[in-house]
């Protein structure tokens, strides 16, 4: 279980062939659409795969000469950028699409290394808190491909025999009412406690995306709601909004709440801490939900809101500014990204970027045949398939999809968009490590610190 968990997470983005670290690769034939991207966290010929190979059989009926490649990235997400970076803007890699982190379109715009899109492919059935991850300047640069948000993940079966009556949490709750459950738990002991429990809660600490994640999140659950900088990337806090931030970041990680292995992990490794039952409670992304029901139950495994403001992410697909067949690469955008794909990705464990795919009972997966989805037909593609069990509704999407995830991501608030976006993290995730080491300085002196570090990176708004 531990491995496939692990398997699950190496990265949040992606899929297809995989390349060798550090290298780059060329389009193969003339009519080849080539696509960017990371790990497809579905797995080895997963949904994204499933989506451009149904393209692809699409362009053979219609006799184009054109089909579409999926190269994988190799690395973490920090690393696949800089190698999208790098090929870009030396041409040593012609890609034609490449798939971008929701953080660095506003980069990848500024710069100069993708093309713009026709507004009108951002309808109004995509969700509009995800809608605005695919503009910059005015300008729509990038399509969502596909969406995240921050959810809450919890053992139904320690609340239960905590003595916790209502174990559905399914309708939200904050901070103060989380931090009382984790009470509960705690004040069990010997054989009403379960032997592998440790902590309250755990999520992505490690000096790595996962903490500015985190930190933001904090900032944006603090009283009068503490926002760093304006729709302009320009920094617009002040040392007393950084310390209502911080204040609120260091109540969540006291010792008696956070796992302390917290402090280091990335997405793998609190999902495994959790999976293996250390912690009540997990922060982590959507995909979990299809993971952790591998192996727990649902009588195990509840799912509810993040308590306060939950954090958005996901992927966007962009045309590079060196494509070649910029025509074929937007058709093949609008393929992977319309209402169907969307409802593919979604019964497959993805966010799904549009309202459609959630609440529209016409729109079906026809073009691939994700995970033991209701329309995926009489015979799986693949032995996962056939073993996968996350709990769906009667149409066949994630049970949660429509109730929890959808309003989720109605809700959540972007990180800073800027195209200082890369010194912006490393500038606040140095700073959160001051908070979380052994010996921290106090709210005040770290948010004057932060706030001069701040202002250092980013324009003055």
């Amino acid at each position: 279980m531990l491995a496939a968990l692990l398997m699950a997470c190496t990265a949040c983005t992606g899929g297809g062939t995989a390349a060798p670290s550090g290298t780059t690769v060329a389009p193969g034939g003339s009519g080849d659409i080539v696509v960017a991207s990371g790990r497809d966290v579905t797995g080895k010929g997963g949904i994204r795969q499933q989506l451009v190979d149904a393209w692809n059989a699409r362009q053979d009926r219609l006799h184009t000469g054109r089909h579409a490649r999926l190269v994988e990235l190799p690395g973490s997400a920090d690393q696949q950028r800089s190698q999208l970076l790098g090929a870009l803007q030396s041409d040593s890699a012609q890609y034609d699409v490449i798939n971008l982190d929701v953080t660095w379109v506003p980069e990848f715009a500024d710069a100069g290394l993708i093309r713009t899109l026709p507004g009108t492919m951002v309808d109004g059935d995509v969700i509009k808190s995800v809608a605005r991850t695919a503009r910059w300047d005015g300008k729509v640069y990038a399509m969502p491909f596909n969406s995240d948000v921050g959810l809450l993940y919890y053992r139904r079966d320690y609340l239960e025999k905590a003595g916790v009556q209502n174990t559905d949490l399914s309708e939200g709750l904050d901070w103060t009412q989380l931090k009382a459950l984790i009470g509960t738990v705690d004040e069990k002991r010997g054989k009403d406690r379960p032997s592998a429990y440790e902590k309250g809660w755990t999520s992505q600490f490690g000096a790595y995306e996962g903490r500015t994640v985190n930190g933001v999140e904090a900032f944006a659950s603090a009283p009068d709601d503490v926002t760093l900088t304006d729709e302009d990337g320009r920094y617009t806090a002040s040392v007393e909004d950084l310390e209502k931030g911080l204040a609120e970041l260091r109540t969540r990680t006291q010792g008696p709440y956070l796992l302390k292995d917290a402090l280091h992990s990335d997405e793998a490794e609190s999902l495994t801490d959790f999976a293996d039952g250390r912690t009540t409670f997990l922060r982590h992304w959507p995909y979990a939900y299809r993971t952790l029901h591998q192996s727990l139950s649902t009588k195990q495994l509840g799912v509810a809101p993040l308590p306060g403001t939950a954090v958005l992410g996901g992927q966007n697909l962009a045309v590079t500014h060196s494509s070649g067949q910029v025509d074929a690469a937007r058709d093949l955008i609008g393929f992977l990204t319309g209402p169907e794909s969307e409802r593919c990705l979604l019964d497959a464990g993805f966010a799904a970027t549009r309202k459609s795919a959630y609440q529209d009972g016409d729109v079906t997966c026809r073009s691939a045949r994700p995970w033991g989805a209701a329309t995926a037909g009489p015979s799986p593609s693949s032995s996962a398939e056939s073993t996968d069990r996350m709990p769906r509704d009667a149409d066949g999407r994630p049970a949660y999809a429509r109730t929890i995830l959808l309003p989720g991501l109605a809700r959540a608030v972007s990180r800073p968009r800027t195209p200082l976006y890369g010194a912006f993290t490393q500038t606040f995730t140095t700073a959160l490590g001051k908070l979380l080491s052994d010996d921290p300085p106090s709210d005040g002196d770290l948010a004057a610190e932060l706030d001069k570090a701040l202002r250092g990176v980013l324009p003055d708004g």
